[in-house]
């Protein structure tokens, strides 16, 4: 069965993801073996002391002036004039 140049690759290419995997497998036993603080507490769903309480209020001082920032550049650009060259193209065109 192996006498196939493309079962060959095949075959090779399927031990070497089970090497890899085993590799993996004894770096994840190494880790678990371990005691202690994980590197990545509170990432990918992981427990976290972070609280929604604190989000809340990071968000009201980071965003605090977000609504009349927006307002006043919403006011700039409606008092923005079209530039008067444009306009005059615009009206030779037609």
């Amino acid at each position: 069965m192996a006498d196939n140049p493309i079962d060959k690759q095949h075959q090779r290419e399927r031990e070497q993801e089970r090497e890899r995997l085993r590799e993996q497998e004894e770096k994840d036993l190494e880790v678990e073996a371990r005691r202690g603080p994980r590197p990545l507490e509170g990432f990918a769903g992981g427990h976290t002391t972070w609280t929604g309480q604190q989000d809340d209020e990071a968000a009201a001082q980071v965003h605090a002036q977000d609504a009349e920032a927006s307002w006043e550049a919403s006011e700039r650009q409606a008092r923005l004039q079209p530039d008067t060259e444009l306009r005059g193209r615009d009206e030779d065109a037609e």
